[in-house]
């Protein structure tokens, strides 16, 4: 005897009540996937941010912090490596090249940092309009930063004891002092660009415009390197009155820096580099190595949160089974009167084990889109968020996720089709 008919009479006859159980099924399916999806899309995005930077080497001190500095240009506290030591680094021949970067100012939302063009070339693969900065007052900007080429950008400076990062508290006190002296030097504040609020307003003018990266460089103004040294009362690398941007910096003028980005000519060169300027000064790592430890520690935690969404999943379908037990009551006469009428125990036992089959298994590939929809969702936001492009979708793992909870359906529902399996034929006609 073929079954279908009869459970499609059973899933027509209380509809409301089968969307409903469907539907509880697709939200516990929908939330392994999302977690899972979204924990891929972190990992994907993270990486394709770190990808143009492969070797940084900076002052001692936390290496998630100067990867969050330099990668995803997240405001952190570091040291700064020493101007001397900052130029050996700049200079080394074993690296293709090497380029400062200096942060502390802002444009609106927008981070501004300090570098070289040929690193702005370098990270976005070229430019998609416009040149690259050729003048100290010039800036190449993010594909997301609003203006047109030629329009000036007005930038933010807080004192070099309150901006630049990881300037220590001497060096900080002297800026500061210089800055003061030069503000009793002009009678009116706006004549020189300082305010009331302690800091000052200058303008860059944009040359360029980056192709996008999908990293937080896509809201970066990024200027010469001398322009942020220049702006903190830190010199400029160069001799006074000497206008030139970019290398070669003198040692003896040369001011620290956060961090530089190197990249080596070689594996074995990037290997090298990476010992020689591990020492007690300064502090050589690969971003990629850096993001590896990070994914470890988020992976233990992603294991646990799927471990609880999937026991949550079970415990679910398990309610819903309670609930389809109950319903099952009510037509405990039906399957009584096919029994009657000479049906078999495996065919009603098949009729119900399907019953409940099918409501999970549309559930479950309910939950696949649902799921895909919600980490899409949660990516944009944190996308908007941190300026890292993530794209949630679905893999073999999410589609093994929703595969053992159907499988976990499945197993539980033998329970309600073993339960009327067993019951006799008089009681149910009673």
């Amino acid at each position: 005897m073929n079954p279908v008919p009869f459970v499609r009479a059973l899933l027509a006859r209380n509809p409301r009540t089968i969307r409903l159980f469907a539907a509880l099924v697709a939200l516990a399916a929908a939330l392994g996937i999302a977690v899972s999806a979204q924990e891929r899309a972190l990992r994907q995005g993270s990486a394709r941010a770190a990808d143009r930077f492969d070797l940084i080497v900076a002052a001692p001190g936390s290496q998630t912090d100067l990867l969050m500095s330099a990668v995803f240009l997240r405001p952190t506290q570091v040291e700064l490596l020493p101007g001397p030591l900052a130029h050996r680094v700049l200079s080394d021949r074993d690296a293709e090249f090497a380029a400062p970067l200096a942060f502390g100012d802002s444009h609106g939302d927008s981070p501004v940092i300090g570098t070289t063009a040929d690193f702005v070339a370098h990270l976005s693969g070229g430019l998609a309009e416009g040149r690259g900065f050729a003048r100290i007052d010039e800036a190449v900007v993010g594909a997301l930063v609003e203006g047109e080429i030629g329009a000036a950008l007005a930038i933010r400076h807080g004192h070099a004891d309150d901006v630049a990062a990881g300037l220590d508290a001497d060096h900080a006190a002297e800026a500061h002092e210089h800055e003061h002296h030069h503000d009793h030097g002009h009678d009116h504040a706006a004549e020189d660009g300082h305010h009331e609020d302690g800091h000052h307003h200058e303008d860059v003018v944009i040359t360029g415009r980056m192709r996008p990266t999908g990293t937080p460089w896509d809201r970066a103004v990024v200027v010469p390197v001398e322009y942020i040294w220049s702006a903190h009362v830190m010199g400029t690398g160069h001799p006074p009155g000497d206008e030139r941007i970019g290398p070669p910096w003198q040692a003896e003028l040369m001011p620290g820096l956060p961090a530089i980005v190197m990249k080596p000519a070689s594996v074995a060169d990037a290997y090298g580099l990476r010992a020689r300027y591990r020492t007690e000064a300064s502090t050589a790592f690969f971003p990629a190595e850096t993001l590896i430890e990070l994914y470890a520690v988020m992976g233990d935690a992603t294991r646990v949160m799927l471990g609880l969404t999937l026991a949550a999943q079970v415990l679910i379908v398990a309610a819903i089974l309670a609930g389809i037990l109950a319903v099952l009551d009510l037509q405990r006469r039906s399957f009584a009167v096919l029994r009657a009428l000479g049906a078999p125990r495996r065919y009603v036992f098949l009729s119900v084990w399907l019953y409940v089959a099918v409501m999970v298994l549309g559930g479950a590939l309910a939950g696949l889109p649902l799921g895909w929809a919600a980490s899409q969702l949660v990516s944009a936001l944190i996308s908007r968020e941190t300026g890292v492009a993530f794209a949630a979708t679905l893999g073999w793992s999410e589609l093994a996720m929703a595969g053992l909870l159907v499988l976990a359906g499945f197993l539980l529902a033998l329970l309600p089709a073993w339960r009327v399996y067993r019951q006799p034929v008089v009681e149910g006609l009673r």
